[in-house]
């Protein structure tokens, strides 16, 4: 099955010319190109990131989030402090995330150090989604074991009723957070696999940039 899999088919990829030596200065003005040649190319959820990180034990873990923001205060994305990642990034507050648009054949990897915002700021992030994601915050206890499917039904429900009539309610653990980065990878996919890897390393001067082999 594996090998009858293609990547990157014609029909539905466009793996576009990419020139290193024309890249911006900064890592976050070529994210945002990228980032909207993605939407407008079709790119479904171009939005959602691995996330990965290490919990205070050593042990890596790696999951599929949402992209909350991308300025000079770093890459953002949000989630209860009390739940498994959470709880990594207070033991290890460092992460690595990575995009990936198969439609233009493009990735790009983030990492660095992560801080979380104050709290004011990650309850106006909170409430400016949608009163689902309201909904699901106050559920809470994300990451707990769960008894049955019909205790989440519940305690959903109920959540749901306490977001559409209290939609400015806080969820004390909603954390955002920020991912200031060290290292931002480009990676363009080439039909011949000369692939292009582009990588921005921050210094105390600003930023650097070289490639890397493929």
């Amino acid at each position: 099955m594996l090998r009858s899999l293609r990547v990157w088919d014609p029909e539905a990829t466009e793996l576009r010319p990419f020139d290193p030596d024309t890249a911006p200065p900064t890592p976050l003005a070529l994210f945002t190109t990228w980032f909207a040649e993605a939407v407008a190319a079709g790119q479904p959820e171009p939005h959602t990131m691995s996330l990965a990180t290490v919990d205070e034990e050593g042990r890596p873990d790696v999951r599929i989030v949402m992209l909350h923001g991308a300025d000079p205060d770093g890459w953002s994305f949000a989630t209860h402090a009390t739940s498994r990642k959470g709880r990594a990034l207070a033991a290890r507050p460092y992460a690595a995330l990575a995009f990936y648009w198969p439609v233009l054949g493009r990735q790009v990897r983030v990492r660095g150090p992560v801080a979380s915002a104050p709290a004011e700021e990650s309850q106006a992030d909170l409430h400016a989604r949608s009163t689902g994601a309201l909904a699901a915050a106050l559920t809470g206890r994300q990451s707990e074991e769960l008894a049955s499917v019909a205790e989440l039904r519940r305690a959903s429900e109920a959540a749901w009723e306490r977001a559409r009539a209290h939609p400015e309610e806080p969820s004390p653990t909603w954390t955002l957070y920020r991912l200031r980065p060290d290292t931002v990878e480009f990676f363009q996919g080439d039909p011949d696999r000369r692939h292009v890897r582009l990588e921005y390393r921050s210094t105390e001067f600003g930023w650097s940039r070289g490639l890397l082999w493929p």
